[in-house]
């Protein structure tokens, strides 16, 4: 038998075999072709799909994205192309890193709020009836 089971795919990628399934399901990894017995068998292909998978994860790509971006590469993708992906990643990023920026300058700002309306703030969730 040729290839890896999805125990043994498993082991060597760091995944679960639920994980795999699952990007099997969402149409992240192709289906394995299947021996007579019925198991499937993965090739060193799907070392490199995971591999990408979880590197595109970690850059903070959606599983959406992912997938659109596997579906690129299966085809003639040219390298201007990806370029551009890139870009447009970096892109939401900055605007992300912005966001968060001005969210942490609010709660700095939040610390610094005298006590006393600390505490008019908090008695104004109370109830009249407490």
């Amino acid at each position: 038998m040729e290839g890896m089971t999805r125990g043994e795919l498993a082991k060597k990628t760091g995944l679960s075999m639920a994980t795999i399934r699952y990007y099997e399901e969402r149409g992240l990894l192709p289906a394995p072709r299947r021996v007579a017995s019925g198991y499937r068998i993965y090739s060193d292909d799907y070392l490199v799909k995971i591999k990408f998978i979880k590197d595109a994860k970690s850059l903070g790509y959606s599983l959406k994205e992912i997938q659109e971006g596997l579906q690129m590469l299966s085809q003639d993708m040219d390298e201007e192309l990806l370029k551009e992906l890139v870009r447009n990643k970096i892109i939401e990023i900055d605007e992300k890193v912005k966001k968060l920026h001005g969210m942490q300058k609010m709660l700095s700002g939040l610390l610094e709020t005298p006590q006393g309306d600390i505490q008019n703030y908090l008695r104004s969730f109370r109830t009249l009836d407490d």
